[in-house]
Parts: structure tokens; sequence; C-alpha cells
């Protein structure tokens, strides 16, 4: 993605506080000479006491905390977790901030799939309840909205991965359990 990136007029960087982004935003930000401006309100989303557990376990361990997130993980969050409104209510402040300070300029931030997909929805209108089933993003994807104003948005490109698609991104069981049941069935439905 730096190579893809190097000639295009990039005046600012932004990440998230996490290590993996902000290693991802200074090799992204070398070949324009910037160092990358962290803002905490860009951080993944907190799973709270689920954090470094499987879905596996989280499910073995609370499921009746599991069953309501998955539910609806807009508004339910685990113990000491955030819900996709706290997220939202972190980020968009920070993605307000950085559209002004950055009026007809290209602008890069860097930050996580559930972070990006709930922004992205809401700065497009998208029912954000369904940001897990709906929006995926891949590793190191590529998405290019252009602002008309703060709050303003419009998508030219989404989950771009052609500066690696000699390695597309195959999604396996890492979106909603309805989504992967959903597959299941559709699959085992088409299957010979």
């Amino acid at each position: 993605m730096a190579r893809r990136l190097a000639d295009d007029s990039i005046s600012a960087i932004y990440s998230s506080p996490l290590d993996r982004t902000v290693e991802t935003a200074s090799i992204l930000a070398k070949p324009h000479d910037l160092s990358p401006i962290s803002y905490d309100g860009l951080r993944e989303i907190s799973h709270g006491h689920w954090e470094g557990l499987t879905r596996k376990e989280v499910e073995e361990r609370f499921p009746e905390e599991y069953i309501a997130w998955e539910s609806d993980p807009f508004t339910f969050a685990p113990q000491g977790g955030e819900s996709g409104i706290s997220v939202l209510a972190r980020a968009l402040p920070v993605i307000r901030e950085i559209v002004l300070n950055h009026t007809d300029k290209n602008v890069l931030v860097v930050s996580h799939k559930a972070t990006l997909r709930l922004i992205i929805s809401s700065l497009l209108g998208f029912d954000a309840r369904g940001y897990r089933d709906r929006l995926d993003q891949a590793p190191a994807c590529l998405n290019i909205l252009d602002f008309k104003d703060s709050v303003r948005a419009r998508l030219m490109l989404f989950n771009d991965i052609s500066h690696y698609a000699d390695h597309p991104h195959r999604p396996e069981k890492h979106l909603s359990r309805w989504w992967d049941s959903a597959s299941l069935s559709e699959n085992s439905n088409n299957s010979l």
C-alpha cells in the first residue's frame, strides 16, 4: 500500500494508538516524509473481559452475554467493553476534526476493522446495527471517502486490496455467527 500511495499528495496521516496501526501508519507515512498522529478515538472496539479469548471461549464462558451481543453489537457491550454506539461517540468527533483541519486535502486514517465499519456506516447513513454482517474489511485494505463537508461523505472505494491482489483476502469464520450460519446453510443447499 505504501508503494501504491507513494505518488499521491498526502497531507497528514492519523492512526489508532495501538502498536499495529502505528506501525502501519509509519510505513505509509515514510514516502511522504510525515509522522503519524495518533488519536485514541480511532482505536479498536474494546471487548472488555472477552479480550484475548476466542469466540468459542466467549460462547462457553459468557453464553447469555454473547447471545445479547451477537443479536445487537451496536447497543450491547460485554462487561467492561464498548458497544458500537460507544465507538462512534469517540471516533466520529475525531473524523470531523480531521476533515475540518484538512479541507480539500488527502489524508490517511489507519484504524481497525470494527471502528472503520462503524464510521463508514454512520457517515454514509447506513443502519450501523448490521455493521458486522453487512461490511467487511480485509487487512490493509483501502477505503476512500470524499467529504463535501464534515458530515457528508461519499464512498469512492471500499475494501480495496488491489495492492496485494495476488494474495486475495478470503473471509473465513470471522464475521458474525449469523453470517457464518447463513453461509454454511447456503453452501450446504448448493452442494452436489
